[in-house]
């Protein structure tokens, strides 16, 4: 008689598991509301990645953000128009990048809380030219579904761009955005990873039309992606 080890050990330890199986989607989310949606729509070339949030005694949720952009005074200029955040500091500055402090007001429309009541884990979140992209892993396909009504009662469009089973043998499919994959394509054939370089990145900025920090996130994000698929 065979013996489901996952089954035994869950069940002798009282933990559930949803370990095995289940799916992982990459969606792209839009909706006028959305978290820093009204910053997203007025400034271009910026890039946004929430770190971390926390709600603070007050009932307040705070997020931490790193946002990626060659000028930030547009962007900072954005969020004291935005209805969907309040009290926005700057909390630190780096050579690619700064954080940022926002505090979520009611009126900024969420789905966090909603991934994880139906069962689903945040893989990764990043602004895109239309709203957030984000990646999420769900126990099944109803749990999926429950999450994508969520998204149709509030109005939040949902694209899907990848979708695959978390079990497949091929478990480390590569998710490359259209523009990850032009950039990827335009720097490999001019040997923008030869030694000597063919190309540098304000040359392969000027190339696509982008700004030189579109191209270093679009490249860390791109090989990020590329080295999880092979090194899992």
């Amino acid at each position: 008689m065979s013996i489901d080890i996952t089954e035994y050990e869950s069940d002798r330890t009282g933990v559930r598991s949803q370990a095995d199986g289940g799916i992982v989607t990459q969606l792209r989310l839009d909706h006028e509301s959305l978290f820093l949606q009204p910053t997203l729509s007025r400034v271009s070339d910026v890039t946004v990645e929430p770190e971390y949030w926390t709600t603070v005694g007050t009932g307040r949720t705070l997020v931490f953000c790193s946002v990626y952009a060659d000028c930030f005074e547009g962007f900072e200029s954005a969020l004291q128009m935005d209805p969907t955040i309040t009290e926005p500091v700057l909390a630190d500055r780096y050579p690619d990048r700064r954080v940022y402090r926002v505090a979520l007001t009611d009126r900024a429309v969420t789905f966090i809380a909603r991934t994880a009541e139906v069962g689903g884990r945040l893989l990764d979140l990043t602004s895109c030219r239309v709203g957030w992209r984000v990646q999420l892993q769900f126990p099944s396909r109803d749990d999926l579904v429950s999450f994508n009504e969520y998204c149709r009662e509030l109005d939040i469009s949902v694209t899907v761009d990848h979708l695959r089973l978390s079990d497949d043998e091929d478990d480390c499919v590569v998710a490359l955005t259209e523009k990850q994959q032009e950039l990827l394509a335009v720097a490999h054939e001019e040997g923008y990873f030869d030694v000597p370089r063919g190309i540098s990145q304000d040359e392969l900025a000027d190339r696509l039309g982008v700004s030189k920090s579109a191209v270093s996130q679009r490249l860390r994000r791109a090989i990020g992606e590329l080295c999880a698929s092979k090194l899992c």
